[in-house]
């Protein structure tokens, strides 16, 4: 399962603002059960989150870092864990790696040789997010915002994923129920 991070994860900053330091990640209500209804399925929970606020100067890789380490924490507390992070530092037009690009899923392919996009999912928040899992041929899973933090191509992203749901929680109800499900990644 590939998952954004802001806005599915944690509080999205209104537009052109990000999120710098772990006393402004707000993780989102329901998170980490449903992080943990992933893990109890036996499915892999992977971010892959686009963090242009680092090669814009505002953060730093190390900053990052220590957010997610805050969120590895967090979780581990409620029992759930991700099994990998993976961002792209650039800015747009410049790399591989920036979503709706694929080389965040090729480096997890490279970490993790037994996920296919066909047994994939995405969860995300953003046009960019959706065209990445539906440029790779996973299932697509839209997730309504806060309509004053809604970004552009929000319409469209949700009439091109598979699914919509308003939150992470809801999204897992979705795809595998509240017992679990088959094994994916």
């Amino acid at each position: 399962m590939f998952l954004d991070r802001d806005g599915v994860i944690n509080e999205k900053m209104p537009e052109g603002q990000y999120v710098r330091s772990p006393a402004e990640f707000r993780v989102l209500p329901g998170v980490p059960e449903a992080i943990q209804r992933l893990n109890r399925a036996g499915i892999r929970v992977i971010i892959v989150s686009n963090q242009r606020g680092i090669s814009l100067g505002l953060y730093t890789a190390e900053d990052l870092e220590r957010i997610h380490l805050y969120l590895r924490e967090f979780l581990q507390k409620r029992g759930a864990r991700v099994d990998a992070y993976y961002f792209c530092p650039h800015d747009k037009g410049k790399c591989n790696c920036r979503k709706p690009l694929p080389g965040m899923f090729e480096q997890a392919v490279r970490d993790f040789p037994n996920i296919t996009a066909e047994t994939s999912a995405m969860i995300g928040d953003s046009l960019s997010d959706i065209e990445f899992g539906r440029r790779l041929g996973m299932q697509t899973i839209f997730l309504e915002e806060d309509p004053s933090r809604r970004r552009a191509g929000a319409e469209k992203a949700a009439a091109l994923a598979d699914r919509s749901f308003h939150s992470l929680s809801e999204a897992v109800d979705g795809l595998i129920g509240r017992q679990g499900g088959p094994e994916q990644n």
